[in-house]
């Protein structure tokens, strides 16, 4: 079975090892294309479970909060997590307001 090439769009291809190798313009590529990135964003928590939308998640390390004195206590039960792209990949609303954490810190409830 032969594909055609994508730089010449030819249809006299070969395998050969890995790639697909065309006879006309000798342009070579993988024969195995890469997945489609998914618009879904696998994160997990500290103990390797998967976090989704809406989760209820556990702090498992006090977090002192960037710009005040106060801390996220450890056992902190946190409902409704929203996943989001970025450095810190948990959207959530805390006792203490509007926080962006890191999944590393918490777990699933």
């Amino acid at each position: 079975m032969s594909n055609a090439c994508p730089q010449c769009t030819l249809e006299n291809t070969y395998p050969d090892g890995e790639n697909y190798v065309c006879a006309d313009c000798g342009f070579e590529w993988p024969m195995v294309v890469a997945e489609e990135e998914s618009d879904v964003r696998i994160v997990k928590d500290a103990n390797g479970n998967v976090l989704q939308d809406g989760d209820t998640v556990v702090v498992v390390k006090d977090l002192k909060v960037k710009g005040t004195s106060s801390t996220l206590k450890v056992g902190t039960k946190i409902k409704g997590i929203r996943i989001v792209d970025g450095d810190h990949e948990v959207d959530c609303r805390t006792d203490l307001g509007q926080m962006m954490l890191k999944a590393c810190f918490l777990k699933k409830a």
